[in-house]
């Protein structure tokens, strides 16, 4: 239902600051501010996206805050509503101020994200589009703002579009052979359908496959560090960072706990954990190290299993090994500079070893566009042309449109009536409006525009 009333809320964060700006969206916004502000034009004299100085003032003519205000009129403006944009100084007790003001009038404070959703309820925005607004604000790195960008400007909800077209056609031409007889329309081809329907379904698959690089992109990985004490650990975190982060000496069990510092690779947002060295040991400090150290092992993104190739592989090592799955995981020869006795043949299960020198920085460039490539980029920091999903209910309604053409395709192989067919196909568009918002249940609107900030 489109909301009738007027919200008010800020629309930067709280602190001190040169400029802050508070926002008031609904049918009442010029109104309020009528009443408050003294300028040379009234609001109503006020040509729609101008920037206007003048005074805010209470009632009693009491001076609030010397501001420049904006009226973008519906439907031109973010939510499709009148919209009332109050910049002023920065601060908490101005912005209280003006806000306490406003909200003496019939206008309430915006809930999370309620901008964003009077956009979508005005067809401003569909969902996708919507739930873009959050991924941009939320990004961690340039590349992840640049993949919700494109999915801002409707990259992704064209090509839902264009699925959900696909099924409209196929669907259209199966309901007129279930409406009219045979001698009207014609046998209908189901071979024909069965291969659009699975040329569809590859599209869609291909597009579900992107989440896990869309994943990465918005939530971030994290990758750890992992091998037996002095084989170069704690020197690779710093390679990698570029600054001297974790203490590295020569005695065994220096790095007791994990170390974690963020870090950007390849446009992917990381978590670079150096763990505690692998070994047995009676220090029950360090042999909680070692636990902790596992524990990261089965929850991290990716591990880089370090090996000192200069020397003879030991039991320790082959503790680390132990804790390593080979998808998510690395080998990482340290020390090529020196005479290697690193025996190839056992590690191969995971992967072609990467060799090093930390202390060089010989191979690192090749270890880092490693990394990117099992996170499923491009270490050249690229997106690309093809669109990649981040939300996680994006790809929860692919699968659900997957499921549908799957059981439409069985529907064709085993003779059964066309009803049935059509059934499966309205199934498919059914989830791919989930995606739009097109179906989308009010409950999960509201669990989407929850997790905004107040004020967007």
């Amino acid at each position: 239902m489109v909301p009738t009333d007027t919200i008010i809320a800020p629309a930067t964060p709280p602190g001190e600051g040169g400029v802050a700006i508070v926002r008031l969206s609904g049918p009442d916004a010029e109104n309020c501010l009528a009443g408050f502000f003294v300028g040379k034009r009234s609001p109503s004299q006020m040509v729609s996206h101008h920037l206007y100085h003048g005074r805010l003032c209470r009632p009693d003519g009491v001076l609030i805050d010397e501001v420049l205000v904006t009226i973008m009129r519906a439907p031109r403006s973010y939510t499709g509503e009148n919209v009332v944009e109050i910049h002023c100084h920065g601060g908490s007790r101005v912005m209280s101020s003006i806000l306490d003001l406003f909200m003496s009038t019939p206008v309430r404070l915006a809930r999370p994200g309620e901008f964003t959703e009077r956009a979508f309820l005005n067809g401003k925005l569909d969902l996708a589009q919507a739930e873009a607004v959050a991924d941009i604000i939320q990004a961690r790195s340039e590349r992840a703002c640049r993949v919700a960008l494109g999915q801002l400007d409707g990259r992704l909800s064209q090509l839902i579009y264009r699925f959900a077209d696909q099924l409209k056609d196929i669907l259209t031409l199966v309901e007129a052979h279930v409406d009219f007889p045979d001698d009207e329309v014609g046998a209908l081809d189901q071979g024909a359908v069965a291969e659009q329907l699975s040329a569809l379904s590859g599209e869609m698959s291909r597009l579900a496959d992107s989440f896990d690089t869309g994943r990465a992109l918005r939530e971030g990985i994290s990758v750890l560090i992992l091998g037996r004490p002095n084989v170069g650990k704690s020197s690779l975190m710093n390679a990698l960072l570029g600054q001297s982060r974790a203490i590295v000496t020569a005695i065994p069990g220096t790095t007791r706990d994990t170390l974690e510092e963020q870090m950007v690779l390849g446009g992917f947002p990381v978590r670079l954990i150096d763990a505690a060295g692998v070994r047995s040991t009676d220090d029950p400090v360090e042999h909680e190290g070692v636990r902790r150290a596992s524990e990261k092992a089965s929850a991290a993104d990716l591990i880089l299993l370090v090996i000192d190739g200069s020397q003879e592989l030991t039991d320790e090592d082959r503790m680390a090994m132990a804790l390593c799955s080979a998808p998510r995981t690395l080998t990482v020869v340290n020390k090529a500079d020196l005479a290697s006795a690193f025996p190839m043949s056992e590690f191969l299960h995971f992967g072609q070893p990467i060799a090093i020198s930390a202390r060089s920085g010989d191979g690192l460039s090749a270890l880092q566009a490693a990394i990117v490539d099992r996170l499923g980029g491009s270490s050249g920091g690229d997106v690309g042309e093809d669109v990649v999903i981040m939300e996680r209910r994006h790809r929860e309604a692919l699968i659900q449109a997957l499921a549908a053409m799957t059981l439409a395709a069985v529907a064709i192989d085993s003779g059964a009536p066309l009803e049935c067919l059509a059934l499966e196909i309205r199934e498919g568009l059914s989830a791919l409006g989930l995606i739009t918002g097109e179906t989308t249940p009010d409950e999960i609107l509201d669990q989407i525009f929850g997790r905004f900030c107040i004020g967007k």
